[in-house]
């Protein structure tokens, strides 16, 4: 089923090119179900790309989905139209009277701050506290994951002496768990940051369960409140050429970076990425709904029962 989107997003074009149904507008009178209400909190610099990563994993799904798009108040993008965001972003103060069934808040280019110096840490921190009681799931990515988890639970970051950088081998802790239905054995995932949280602060802590973990990368998946959060340290939305786009980036500015690990062919940027997480990102993305945000959602309980799919 496709997802509404409001009208006129980037997104929409790019995907459909790739045969995705994604619309602008869309009637669910003939169902039992009210569609999903998904706020998306949207720190990364380039957001037009972001969008676009979310909706087209958010797409592969039967249900019924409609997004908010949430901005930080008074932070103004570097590499957003004005234009766009006033389309389609709101800020929080306007968002904030709803309740959400999911929320994905992102990435953002402040990972080597200490928390407390980026200049919206007391607005991002009343974000996570509204989550917390009106949002029945909530995907933490990468910074977000990192910032979450040292909000709620004290949990550290530290600063890494290389950039991870590349796609790594994962493999789950609680495999049973919905949220890995469908997942092989081991799964790869792109990483892009400069910091990590690490396993032992991880599981000193009661209240987390390590999910998943990479032996190369570390800490990828933590669980909070039975899946009430999620803070996955990796960018499983990535699309292929994303991590390459960084690299060439980097290289134009004259910084020492590194080459992707695991991620071209034959480690040889002119041949290309080898795409080997597109699979469990879907994966990841669809369980997430079907299993913590549709499940668990109260509101939605009744619903599902009229169309026969839960006992």
């Amino acid at each position: 089923m496709p997802l509404n989107l409001q009208k006129n997003l980037p997104a929409i074009e790019l995907l459909k090119k790739e045969h995705i149904d994604v619309m602008d507008s869309l009637k669910v009178d003939t169902l039992a179900m009210r569609p999903l209400h998904i706020v998306v909190l949207n720190l990364m610099p380039l957001k037009i790309m972001t969008e676009t990563d979310l909706v087209r994993l958010l797409s592969n799904s039967p249900l019924s989905i409609e997004i908010d798009w949430m901005k930080i108040k008074g932070h103004i993008p570097k590499n957003t139209p004005a234009e766009h965001m006033e389309a389609f972003y709101k800020d929080f103060d306007a968002l904030k009277g709803e309740c959400y069934d999911g929320m994905i808040i992102t990435g953002a280019p402040v990972e080597q701050m200490p928390f407390e110096e980026v200049t919206y840490w007391n607005e991002i921190s009343e974000i996570f506290n509204w989550a917390h009681t009106h949002v029945t799931s909530t995907l933490y990515i990468c910074w977000a994951a990192q910032a979450g988890l040292y909000h709620f639970f004290n949990i550290p970051k530290y600063d890494l002496g290389h950039k991870m950088f590349g796609i790594f081998l994962h493999h789950s802790l609680h495999p049973s768990l919905p949220i890995f239905r469908g997942f092989d054995d081991e799964f790869y995932v792109p990483h892009s940051r400069h910091t990590e949280v690490r396993k032992e602060d991880i599981l000193r802590v009661r209240d987390l369960i390590l999910l998943a973990e990479s032996d190369e990368s570390g800490v990828y998946m933590v669980m909070a409140r039975g899946g009430r959060e999620f803070f996955v340290t990796g960018h499983s939305e990535y699309a292929p050429n994303t991590l390459h786009d960084e690299y060439m980036r980097d290289l134009n500015k004259g910084l020492t970076i590194d080459i992707p690990k695991h991620y071209y062919r034959n480690d040889h940027p002119e041949e290309g990425p080898v795409v080997r997480w597109r699979a469990h990102a879907n994966l990841l993305f669809s369980n997430w709904l079907n299993y913590y945000v549709l499940r668990y959602s109260p509101s939605q309980r009744d619903d599902i029962k009229l169309l026969g799919n839960i006992e």
